[in-house]
């Protein structure tokens, strides 16, 4: 298990993706924060300071156990930022753009890590090159690691299980007796994630969904 394990590369990749999941939750916050809800602003968490926002396991823990296990797919999660749904005005629209703003900021630094990336490559020439400037080369590496990492952790939090995004997007879109079934199933959230997990089926999702994206964002 630890034979392919390598520190360094786990490093660099543990660093955009603690950037990438801090950004997830502040921008549930500023989205919050400015459709009238300033719960996430009173609670100091609408900081780029990725203390304020790391979970131990969702932050640490699973990325590392991934990258241990041989997994192609290094994901994580941080501390969910805290958001009074009750003070936004409208009911639907505004839980769909708070709920759907971590996801996009994800994209959003997707593209903006593809285009740093495509800038530093065709400025230096070839990847292989970069040996003689270990800096650089780390640059790279990390923003590398970005258009993969951002991608998957937007359809990830896009799906419509609980307590993830994608399931309050989906709930309040359901009609009303349809909601109330739907709100049942999210004790067995975590079950129903994990089995997609452990079954392949998230492997699936990303194949269709988040690899193209990624493809694209690569592709010279």
């Amino acid at each position: 298990m630890f034979d392919n394990f390598d520190i360094y590369k786990t490093v660099l990749m543990l660093i955009p993706l603690i950037f990438s999941v801090t950004v997830h939750e502040v921008a549930h916050g500023y989205a919050a924060y400015r459709l009238g809800d300033h719960t996430a602003k009173l609670a100091g968490r609408l900081t780029l300071n990725p203390i304020k926002h790391l979970d131990f396991v969702g932050s640490f823990l699973l990325p590392v156990m991934l990258r241990l296990m041989g997994s192609p797919v290094i994901f994580g999660y941080a501390k969910p930022v805290p958001v009074n749904f009750a003070n936004l005005k409208d009911q639907k629209k505004d839980v769909i753009v708070v709920a759907s703003a971590g996801a996009l900021a994800n994209i959003a630094l997707a593209v903006i890590s593809a285009i740093l990336f495509h800038i530093i490559l065709s400025y230096d020439g070839n990847f292989y090159d970069l040996d003689k400037a270990p800096v650089l080369e780390a640059i790279v590496s990390m923003l590398f690691y970005s258009v993969f990492i951002n991608p998957i952790l937007a359809v990830f939090n896009l799906m419509p299980i609980p307590p993830l995004d994608g399931s309050r997007i989906l709930a309040v879109l359901l009609p009303h007796h349809m909601r109330l079934q739907f709100a049942k199933i999210e004790r067995f959230g975590m079950m129903i994630l994990i089995f997609f997990l452990f079954t392949g089926i998230f492997d699936k999702i990303l194949d269709y969904v988040a690899m193209p994206i990624i493809s694209f964002l690569l592709r010279n």
